[in-house]
C-alpha cells in the first residue's frame, strides 16, 4: 500500500461507523476555512525555507482534498480517482505543447494556449461570460485585482508602457486628495490600489508578496522599539512618538 492509500484509508476510517465525532460531522461547508487556512500556513512555511515544514503544511492540504473526496464518495458524487483523473486530464489537455505536437517558444505563449483552451473546454459557456470570469471572488482583494487585470490584459485591454501606468497612479492620487465625503475617499483609495497592483504587474511584482514583506518588515522594526524601551523600563504606550521615531531609524540601520 502507498502512503497516498494509506491516507485514503485513514480518511474513510475517521468517517466511518467507529469513526471521529468530528469527522465524522463535516461538510464541504465547514471544512472551507481549513482548506484557505492550510494553503496559507504551505506559504509560511516556503517562506521560511523549512523542507520538513513545508511537507508537513502539504500534508494538511493534501488532507483537505482527500477529506473532500472521501465526503463526495460517501453520497456517490465523485471518488478520489475520479480528482486524480481530473487534473491529469487537464495537465495533459492544456500542455499541447508538451503531450502533442504545438510549438511554443515562451511562457507567455503558454499561457495564452491554457486560457484559449480553457474556454474550448466548457460545455455550454454562456454568451454573455466576461473574460474576467473564472477570478475566484474569495482570493485576496490584492490577488483578485491581479488576476483580473492579467485577463484583461492578455485580450488587449492595457497600458502599453510603465510610465503610463504610473501617471495613472499620480492620477488616482491627486483624486483621492481631492475626495470630499467618506464615501468618495473609499472609491477613490480603492482606485489607487487598483492603480498600484497594475503597477506592480508591469514591474512584475507580487502584490501580495512584496506587501507580506513590507509587513514583516514592520513588525520586526517595532519589535526592536518595543525591545529597546523595555531595556529602559518603558513601553511603547509611555514612549513620546520622538522617542519612538528614533528608534525606528535605528531599527533601520540595525
Amino acid at each position: 500500500m502507498s502512503q497516498f492509500d494509506r491516507l485514503v484509508d485513514i480518511m474513510k476510517r475517521l468517517r466511518g461507523p467507529n469513526g471521529c465525532p468530528w469527522d465524522k460531522e463535516q461538510t464541504p461547508e465547514t471544512l472551507k476555512p481549513y482548506l484557505i487556512e492550510e494553503a496559507y500556513e504551505v506559504i509560511d512555511a516556503i517562506d521560511n525555507k523549512g523542507d520538513s515544514d513545508i511537507a508537513e503544511e502539504l500534508g494538511d492540504v493534501l488532507l483537505q482534498v482527500v477529506f473532500h473526496a472521501q465526503i463526495a464518495t460517501e453520497e456517490n458524487r465523485f471518488t478520489i480517482e475520479d480528482v486524480a483523473q481530473a487534473i491529469s486530464d487537464k495537465l495533459v489537455r492544456r500542455h499541447p505543447h508538451v503531450f502533442g505536437d504545438v510549438k511554443v517558444e515562451t511562457s507567455d505563449q503558454v499561457v495564452q494556449n491554457w486560457e484559449r483552451i480553457k474556454l474550448q473546454e466548457k460545455e455550454h459557456p454562456k454568451e454573455e461570460e466576461s473574460v474576467l470570469s473564472g477570478v475566484p471572488r474569495h482570493l485576496p482583494a490584492l490577488l483578485r485585482a491581479l488576476q483580473m487585470q492579467k485577463k484583461a490584459g492578455r485580450v488587449g485591454f492595457d497600458w502599453e508602457k510603465t510610465e503610463e501606468v504610473v501617471q495613472k497612479v499620480e492620477e488616482e492620487l491627486q483624486e483621492l486628495q481631492n475626495a470630499q465625503t467618506q464615501e468618495e475617499k473609499q472609491e477613490e483609495f480603492g482606485d489607487v490600489l487598483f492603480s498600484l497592483v497594475n503597477l506592480a504587474r508591469f514591474l512584475k511584482i507580487d502584490p501580495e508578496e512584496a506587501l507580506t514583506q513590507t509587513i514583516a518588515k514592520f513588525q520586526n522594526r517595532f519589535a526592536y522599539i518595543e525591545a529597546e524601551l523595555k531595556k529602559k523600563g518603558q513601553s511603547p504606550q509611555g514612549a513620546t512618538l520622538e522617542e519612538m521615531d528614533i528608534l525606528w531609524e535605528n531599527a533601520k540601520h540595525a
